[in-house]
Formats: structure tokens, sequence, C-alpha cells
């Protein structure tokens, strides 16, 4: 069964070019365009992972992520950024907010995907939020 990822953006053209690129990739893809709606759809929809854009309409996406987080049903859902706020402190913001990544805009698709597959790569290796947090297998 495909993973599900929430992309929320309330640019709609960025919605849609995530929405193409991860659904080609096999993803399926649900979509809400501010932070209220998204977390609506997170309740409705409970997708494996998010694409979330900071700044967004009624709540932006720092504080969504709050939400998030607070609430033991989704904290373990792994969010990538994808924003244009790139000053220095945004970016540690981020990922002092526990951001699995974060992506300036504008941005390259592929890169996206690549970031979407490593996270989910991990968390079935057992990597963070992904199962089994025992010492690392070794091999020699």
């Amino acid at each position: 069964m495909a993973k599900k990822i929430l992309v929320v953006d309330d640019e709609r053209h960025i919605v849609r070019l995530v929405e193409v690129n991860l659904s080609r990739a096999g993803y399926d893809v649900v979509t809400a365009y501010d932070g209220v709606e998204a977390l609506e759809k997170v309740k409705e929809e409970k997708p494996d992972m998010i694409v979330l854009d900071v700044m967004m309409p009624r709540m932006d996406g720092f504080e969504a992520l709050k939400r998030l987080q607070a609430d033991p049903q989704t904290q373990d859902i792994p969010v990538i950024m994808l924003t244009a706020k790139a000053q220095d402190a945004d970016i540690f913001r981020g990922w002092s907010s526990g951001v699995s990544s974060y992506l300036t805009k504008p941005f390259n698709p592929r890169e996206l995907l690549t970031f979407v597959e490593r996270i989910f790569q991990s968390l079935e290796e057992g990597g963070p939020g992904g199962g089994d947090e025992g010492e690392p297998v070794w091999e020699v």
C-alpha cells in the first residue's frame, strides 16, 4: 500500500507541483492550504508524512507543527518544512522544532523526493521514530 503524504502550502501551484511529483513516485497525496486545514486533514487522513510550508493564513507551519508534536497520536509523523523562510534563524527554528528535514524555496522537486525517500527508508530501518532504537549493527 502506498505511503500517504499530506502537502500543506497556501500557494496552489506549489501544492500541485509537489503533488504531481510525489504521485508520479507512487505516493498517495492529500492536500491542505493552511495550518488549520492541515490539522483537520491529519485527523481524517492519518498521513505517513507531512510536507509543510511556514507562512500561511489562519495558522502558520510552526504553530501547526507545535500542535502536531503536542498530540501523542501525531507527534511521530515526520515533517519536511518546505518554505521560503531561508534565514539562519528560521532554519534553526525549524530544526529545533523537530522537523525531519528543512528545504527552502525555490526547490528542486527531485531533491524533495530524495528527502522523502530517505526519511521513509530511515524509519523502515529503525531510525529516529522508526522502531528499534537499540544498539547499531556493525558489519565487518
